[in-house]
C-alpha cells in the first residue's frame, strides 16, 4: 500500500515554502506544533486562520504565549472555537474560504487518553468529521491531518514504514487510526485532496509541560532522578523545525492521498537523552 518510508531533513530551520501565497486554517494553532507552524507560514507571507479553544489540558497562557507574536501580523486571524462546534468552525470557514486546511487540533498524549477514552474519541474522531466534512463542502484544495507515530503500536520493526502492521495500544493511537480511516474515505468518496503526516516524537520551543522531555528536565533540576523509567528504551526525537517544514512540504504534496512518516530516523537511548539534560543543568 505505502512502500516507501519518510524522515524529515534535520536543518533545525524552517524552510520557506514557495508556492504561492495562500490562506492557510490550522486547526490547534496555539499549540507546540500549531504556534511555530502558523509563525512559520507567516514568514512565508501566507494568510494564517488559526483555530484553537484554548481549552484546560495545559495552562492555556502558554498557548497565549505562543502566538503573541503572530497576534501583531495583520495577516493572522484567531478565532477561538471548539472543532467539536460543527456550526462556528463552518462560519470560520465560509468567512474565510481557506485553500489548504492544516487539522493538528485535538487530544494528546497516550496516558491520559486511558483516563478518558471518551473524551478523546469525541475530540479526535469527531473532531476530525467535522473538520473534514467542511473540507468537502467548500472544496478545500487540500487538507493535512496530523496522525502520530502510536498507531505502530509495540511494532519492533526499525525503521517504521507506512505499510506495517498497525496495533494501536491506547485510546489516543486508536483514535488517531480512525482519523486516518475517515480521511481516507472522503478521499475515496469525493476526491478529496489528503495528505496524513504520522508525526515522531517531537520536540523544541513551546512544547507542552507533559512532553517528556520537560518531565525529565523538571525531575532532574528537582532532583527527582528516581522517578525517570524506561532508560533502556529508544525514541526517534524530531525537532520542532523539521516537524514544520515536513507540514509545509505536504502543502505541495500532489498525491491525492497519502500516509507518510515525519520522523528524524535517528532513534536514540533515553539514557543518552537524560545526560543530555543532566549536562545543561
Amino acid at each position: 500500500m505505502f512502500k516507501h518510508c519518510y524522515s524529515a531533513i534535520a536543518t533545525n530551520k524552517y524552510s520557506p515554502l514557495n508556492h504561492g501565497l495562500m490562506k492557510v486554517l490550522v486547526t490547534g494553532g496555539a499549540g507546540f506544533i500549531g504556534s511555530n507552524l502558523c509563525d512559520s507560514l507567516l514568514a512565508d507571507g501566507h494568510r494564517v486562520v488559526c483555530v484553537d479553544n484554548f481549552n484546560s489540558f495545559y495552562n492555556s497562557m502558554s498557548k497565549e504565549r505562543n502566538i503573541s507574536s503572530a497576534m501583531k501580523n495583520s495577516r493572522f486571524r484567531l478565532y477561538r472555537n471548539d472543532i467539536l462546534d460543527y456550526r462556528g468552525l463552518e462560519g470560520v470557514f465560509r468567512k474565510h474560504r481557506p485553500s489548504i486546511v492544516m487539522h493538528l487540533a485535538a487530544m494528546a498524549g497516550v496516558r491520559p487518553s486511558i483516563e478518558r477514552p471518551l473524551l478523546y474519541e469525541e475530540v479526535n474522531v469527531r473532531g476530525a468529521l467535522n473538520i473534514l466534512e467542511l473540507c468537502r463542502c467548500l472544496k478545500v484544495k487540500r487538507l493535512v491531518f496530523a496522525s502520530s507515530s502510536s498507531v505502530y503500536g509495540n511494532c519492533r520493526r526499525a525503521p517504521f514504514c507506512e505499510d506495517e502492521p498497525l496495533m494501536p495500544i491506547s485510546p489516543y493511537a486508536a483514535t488517531k487510526l480512525a482519523g486516518e480511516a475517515l480521511c481516507h474515505t472522503y478521499h475515496h468518496l469525493y476526491g478529496l485532496s489528503i495528505i496524513c503526516l504520522r508525526f515522531f516524537t517531537v520536540y523544541g520551543p513551546r512544547g507542552r509541560p507533559d512532553m517528556a522531555v520537560y518531565r525529565f528536565t523538571d525531575r532532574i533540576y528537582n532532583g527527582r532522578e528516581g522517578e525517570l523509567y524506561g532508560r533502556g528504551s529508544s525514541r526517534d526525537y524530531t525537532y520542532i523545525g523539521d516537524i514544520v517544514n515536513g507540514v509545509k512540504a505536504a502543502m505541495k504534496c500532489k498525491r491525492g492521498f497519502e500516509i507518510i512518516n515525519l520522523g528524524n530516523s535517528n532513534p536514540i537511548k533515553l539514557s543518552y537523552l537524560i545526560s543530555l539534560i543532566e549536562g545543561c543543568l
